[in-house]
């Protein structure tokens, strides 16, 4: 008899935590965990939704690892020092990072496809899923963002979906090189910038991971992705909006909250999308999310099918509401190749932006300070909006010489307007002063549960 696997979370609440606890959890393991948040009280609903999938909480102070049995998963950056790491060592417990535990499951699936690339995975990986669910296929799927066509009042938190087919889907990370330990069956790269790492380094990572794939899904608008495409011939599955490729988009149609275009195949066949999510990035997303479900057997007819039920995914361009004649949007967008999709998607329409952006961290800030400014002075316009609070900060020693401060004075100086404010409550009030009929806010961030709450807040104050 096979022993049941006994796994201990530690920050079960993350974004790439609490995906992997559902989906180990679904295929017949033991789930305990412990999160920050759950001890400081915030994001309760998040925890009520793990409990009532029988997941036992505790707090964050070791007290929940008491088994030599108990496989320890924690971030490779959680210190030995940390309660929960300190209590596995005690009683012996093993202990895997993140990766390696998602590493372990995708390898083992009959149809591993990871999405990879700097921006765009979350939403991409959500398609993918869909179109195979919705093609009868029965995927796994591990995502980092909510995905709203797996949402009911019995699954709020659906960031993973756990089905009884070959394919297992998932993102893969690049910001730590976790994405090295990956062997995908149809390796989805999306696009290559800087981000977490150098341009060489990135190139090393996305260019192994896919030459291990049997097919590589390259987005041909993006240089680096288009050289990868020439080195692979006949292994790659290209698309683009721009250029000749296995799969094209004509047509495209934005609207303020979704778009529509055509695909066209390899073979000159024609089938219409009418996305509920905006932008052109999206379009390439969608395009990507096809290349890769026809690896699976899916038709273009099916994908298109599906993507016309798609809803998108949680803080991608979401629309919180509108009161007083200002929209809010919430977004999840944090690196510059991020941020200027959303920002030019919504330039497309008219209405001054009010952006509140909240770094997730002062490393970032310091590795890419010019391309920050370059970012906000070449998408806002005159009379559009940057406001800054600090970085979110959880002590420690890391350096915190280059702040909101820096990007806003850069901002400034290219006679854009910024201001960068100590926190984000400052932000809000300083929002409500601004905010007039036809302005859209925009409240832009990454690890941060509660930016979403926040944004809800600035609807509620709009409105009363």
């Amino acid at each position: 008899m096979t022993e049941t696997k006994d796994y201990f979370f530690c920050g079960i609440g993350g974004s790439g935590m609490l995906p992997l606890a559902m989906i180990v959890k679904a295929q017949g393991a033991r789930v305990e965990g412990s999160d920050r948040a759950l001890d400081q009280g915030r994001t309760g609903a998040k925890f009520d939704y793990l409990r009532s999938l029988g997941i036992a909480l505790h707090p964050q102070d070791g007290s929940g690892l008491i088994r030599a049995g108990q496989t320890l998963i924690a971030s490779a950056a959680v210190e030995d020092t940390v309660p929960d790491v300190a209590a596995a060592k005690a009683v012996g417990a093993s202990r895997l990072s993140r990766a390696q535990l998602l590493a372990q499951l995708f390898n083992q699936a009959q149809t591993p496809i990871g999405v990879a690339g700097t921006s765009g995975k979350s939403t991409t990986t959500a398609m993918i899923g869909w179109i195979l669910h919705h093609a009868g296929k029965g995927p796994t799927v591990m995502n980092g963002a909510v995905m709203k066509n797996f949402v009911s009042p019995d699954a709020l938190f659906a960031s993973a979906l756990v089905g009884e087919g070959e394919a297992f889907v998932s993102e893969v990370d690049e910001s730590d090189g976790s994405i090295a330990m990956f062997n995908p069956k149809i390796a989805v790269l999306n696009n290559i910038s800087l981000d977490h790492k150098s341009m060489d380094e990135l190139r090393t990572l996305f260019g192994g991971f896919v030459d291990r794939g049997q097919k590589a899904v390259l987005n041909l608008d993006n240089n680096e992705t288009a050289q990868l495409a020439e080195q692979l011939g006949d292994k790659a599955i290209t698309y683009s909006l721009l250029h000749d490729a296995d799969l094209r988009a004509s047509n495209i149609k934005p609207q303020p909250f979704g778009v529509s275009f055509a695909v066209v195949d390899g073979q000159g066949v024609h089938e219409h999308v009418d996305l509920k999510m905006p932008g052109r990035h999206n379009v390439s997303n969608a395009l990507a999310a096809i290349a890769a479900a026809s690896g699976c057997g899916v038709s273009l007819e099916q994908s298109t099918a599906a993507l016309c039920e798609f809803e998108g995914v949680k803080r991608r361009l979401e629309h919180v509401g509108e009161a007083g004649g200002v929209t809010i949007i919430d977004d999840f967008g944090h690196n510059p190749d991020k941020i200027t999709a959303s920002l030019k998607t919504l330039k497309e329409f008219p209405g001054r932006l009010l952006v509140m952006f909240q770094p997730h961290g002062f490393g970032p800030l310091k590795k890419m300070k010019t391309e920050f400014i370059e970012t906000f002075v070449g998408n806002l316009g005159h009379e559009d909006i940057l406001l800054m609070p600090e970085p979110v900060y959880f002590g420690g020693t890391v350096d915190r010489s280059v702040s909101s401060k820096d990007i806003a004075a850069g901002v400034n100086a290219a006679e854009r307007k910024a201001q960068a404010l100590q926190d984000r409550e400052a932000c809000g009030e300083h929002l409500m002063s601004l905010v007039k009929p036809g302005d859209r806010i925009i409240i832009m961030g990454a690890r941060d549960d509660t930016l979403s709450v926040f944004a809800e807040s600035l609807l509620k104050k709009l409105a009363s």
